[in-house]
């Protein structure tokens, strides 16, 4: 006889013993490449089109859509494009959560992108600022110090911090020292080539790094540097984050990029996996 947890092959007489019914593996979450989502963030709203950040497209599709679901986005910008509709979606949604200031500008944060994520994506390549922290007199993130340091590492010697981050008093700065990420350093007694090395190796860690000088505002000659994809960046440090990638001065003005030239242009995660 045959029974459902017993089968008889009358050839050999071989009894096979059946295990338990096997139940339907549940569908893996998509992935949410965080990376990716941050770089998108900061360069799509400084495009004049509506052009996709490169490798951003798919990760940034499910955040759209989950923005959608909360009723904060409309189906007219489910395009991949993390412009300023969807800016402005993922800042009413941070909103919702209870968020404020620098926690509620749009740019995602790993809390918040998970919490939107709930049963709809998993987030991979996590990037976070770290704690605050005192740093030669000013403050910094934990993640903007590490990149600091490598750089000093890179070039053998120590730089001299003018104005660090979460720093609200800056007026000529445009709000960007308000959040994490933004350094002001000294040149004081560098040599025009020897600025040019502290540019590079700023830029090689993950930073947008240029030299100000005063023909081009209210301030001194210095070294202005913003950390690539911190994630408590104000709005006007991520404004000078996407006018990087572009090619651009970070000023107002929206020039050339004078600084050197450093390709491709890496975040400080992309740069670790390079060591």
């Amino acid at each position: 006889m045959i029974t459902r947890r017993r089968l008889i092959v009358a050839a050999g007489a071989t009894v096979v013993a059946a295990g338990p019914l096997a139940r339907p593996a549940a569908a893996a979450l998509p992935p949410v490449d965080m990376e990716a989502v941050i770089k998108a963030a900061q360069i799509d709203p400084r495009r004049p089109d509506t052009a996709l950040t490169p490798g951003a497209k798919d990760s940034v599709l499910l955040v759209e859509r989950a923005l959608q679901a909360r009723g904060l986005l409309a189906s007219t910008y489910i395009d991949g494009h993390f412009g300023t509709s969807t800016i402005a979606a993922y800042a009413a949604y941070q909103r919702s959560l209870g968020y404020s200031g620098l926690d509620a500008t749009g740019l995602p944060g790993p809390t918040s992108l998970r919490l939107l994520g709930e049963n709809r994506y998993t987030v991979v390549k996590a990037i976070s600022p770290g704690s605050v922290v005192s740093l030669r007199g000013v403050q910094v993130n934990t993640r903007t110090r590490a990149m600091l340091f490598e750089a000093e590492r890179l070039l053998g010697w120590q730089l001299s911090i003018t104005q660090g981050s979460y720093n609200t008093s800056v007026g000529a700065s445009a709000g960007t020292h308000d959040g994490g990420g933004a350094l002001d350093l000294s040149v004081s007694g560098l040599s025009s080539t020897t600025r040019t090395t502290v540019l590079r190796q700023l830029r090689t860690v993950g930073f947008a790094a240029w030299l100000r000088t005063p023909d081009q505002g209210d301030w001194g000659y210095h070294i202005h540097a913003i950390a690539l994809s911190d994630t408590d960046q104000s709005t006007g440090a991520r404004n000078q984050a996407g006018d990087y990638y572009l090619g651009l001065n970070g000023l107002a003005n929206r020039g050339a990029d004078d600084g050197p030239a450093v390709s491709p242009k890496r975040t400080w995660e992309e740069y670790q996996r390079t060591l």
